[in-house]
């Protein structure tokens, strides 16, 4: 029975389900092998070296010290190389042991693009979604020189990407627009890079502005005292953040930033709060309008409006569908296989039973409320304020082609850390840290993120942002540049201070691009 469960189930976990792995996780749990000591390896193969060096060292190793290593070893030019590519795309703080379900998406994309460069195929369509989130601009020259070299193979190479650094090195350009959502699905320009900064469309405008570093940052007073730890690649050292200014955290990718938030600001300041890009929540059933907190508002709209009780417009309770439940779907699940969802019969997808769609507030039933964009919900609810203010704070952050009752699991990362950015929009005095809030965000959104950013110092709050962008980079009023490489060779804060200093600071690689 036990080599039958071994073989059956747990040697093929990733390939069950959800449901299945949660059923699984109930009767097993994971430890390090006492004998392998995780390196899955056994006694034999370990014992074997080459060059000195067992099979287990290598594969630990930094990918930056391998390539030393085989530089030294007869017969492996090939693998050297490939190597050497994956450090040229900024991954050479990664380890070949490194389980690919930690990797991160840009770097999981960074890890495929090497496998395409090393083959020998030709006329391949390419296409890659946003290659550059993640990377310093540093690493997106060398990017840069990967998609080069695949279209130079007779390859066709098609990117979606925000980065000016990506759209220079384009022979076409193709623009959609003109705006997000409903508002867009446009094809607004089609040409060179050189016709796009001649041209009138949103990308063209933004290209052809340079943003100056800001020569009037906010004056610090008080700071944050910490000190570095010594965690992962980092240099133990002192470290203050300036209290109620926008400070930018960058360096290279895998230099040490994120190990510096973790370990070091919020060690010492739990209190802070982590603005991130990951999920809001496992449940299927949250949405923009339950997550700001307006949804308990709408009910008692609707039920003094119609004279019932709140709980009839609740999708969770006396108004869900009787056959799904509230759901919109139903699920179909035995253990260990695959759920098939369908949508419900009965109510079509739309969660409430027949009665509480029977009544109406301003003309629309509760469906077609959350069925309005965050625009629209704008004008729609302007006479309850409760709602309007936070509806308020959802369309300022960028939001306003969402719709309400839109579940929050299919939302992109960007526009759930916006979200999370409007649940906080009239706090005052906090600590916030953003992770990387420009990803996937147009030239023209960037100037909204600014806008959102320095509203959040003028009440108060302390920002943290751990940025790659040039443009949110030169506008902050504090800079601290960690690196000044990758791994080992990073982790050490080479430069604190306003965005005008930078420049000065020779070990900084930011500096050379800013």
């Amino acid at each position: 029975i036990v080599d039958k469960f071994n073989r059956g189930f747990l040697q093929k976990e990733g390939d069950l389900s959800a449901a299945a792995q949660k059923t699984l996780a109930t009767y097993t749990h994971e430890a390090l092998c006492p004998t392998c000591q995780g390196k899955r390896l056994n006694q034999e193969s370990l014992a074997v070296r080459w060059s000195g060096y067992g099979f287990a060292d290598l594969m630990s190793m930094e990918l930056t010290d391998l390539s030393d290593v085989l530089a030294q070893l007869e017969g492996t030019e090939h693998l050297k190389q490939q190597i050497d590519h994956l450090i040229a795309l900024g991954l050479g703080y990664l380890s070949l042991d490194r389980e690919t379900s930690t990797l991160s998406g840009g770097e999981s994309q960074r890890v495929k693009l090497v496998k395409h460069l090393n083959n020998a195929l030709s006329d391949m369509l390419y296409i890659f979604d946003e290659p550059s989130v993640g990377l310093h601009p540093r690493d997106v020259a060398r990017i840069n020189a990967i998609f080069t070299k695949l279209r130079d193979k007779g390859n066709t190479v098609l990117i979606i990407e925000h980065d000016p650094d990506v759209i220079k090195i384009a022979d076409w350009v193709v623009e959609v627009g003109p705006a997000a959502g409903v508002h867009g699905g446009e094809i607004m320009f089609e040409g060179s890079y050189a016709q796009l900064l001649q041209s009138d469309c949103l990308t063209g405008k933004h290209l052809a502005q340079m943003i100056p570093i800001n020569a009037t940052p906010r004056q610090a007073t008080h700071f944050y005292q910490g000190k570095v730890s010594s965690a992962n690649n980092l240099k133990k050292q002192g470290l203050d953040i300036p209290q109620g200014l926008l400070t930018v955290l960058t360096g290279v990718a895998g230099s040490g930033k994120s190990t510096l938030v973790e370990h070091s600001l919020r060690a010492a300041y739990p209190e802070a709060v982590m603005v991130t890009q990951a999920s809001l929540a496992a449940n299927s059933r949250s949405n923009p309008a339950t997550f700001i907190g307006i949804m308990d508002a709408i009910r008692k709209a609707f039920a003094k409006e119609n004279d019932e009780k709140p709980s009839l417009f609740s999708y969770n309770s006396e108004g869900a569908c009787p056959a799904c439940e509230g759901r919109g779907s139903i699920e179909s699940s035995l253990a260990f296989m695959e759920t098939v969802k369908q949508t419900c019969e009965l109510c079509q997808g739309k969660r409430y039973k027949a009665e509480a769609l029977a009544f109406k507030y301003q003309g629309k039933a509760i469906t077609e409320v959350l069925e309005l964009t965050i625009e629209e919900a704008l004008d729609f609810f302007k006479s309850i304020p409760a709602i309007k203010k936070k509806v308020k704070a959802m369309n300022e952050v960028g939001l306003g082609y969402l719709t309400l009752g839109q579940s929050t699991s299919t939302l992109s990362g960007g526009e759930r850390q916006r979200l999370k950015l409007a649940n906080e929009f009239y706090q005052k005095g906090n600590l916030f840290i953003l992770d990387e809030p420009s990803t996937g965000l147009h030239l023209s959104d960037i100037s909204r993120l600014m806008k959102i950013m320095n509203h959040f110092v003028e009440q108060g709050n302390t920002l943290i942002v751990i940025e790659h962008q040039l443009d949110i980079i030169r506008q902050a009023d504090w800079i601290i540049d960690v690196g000044p490489e990758v791994g080992s060779a990073g982790g050490e804060v080479i430069y604190a201070g306003p965005p005008a200093g930078l420049r000065e600071c020779a070990a900084s690689l930011t500096a050379q691009y800013l």
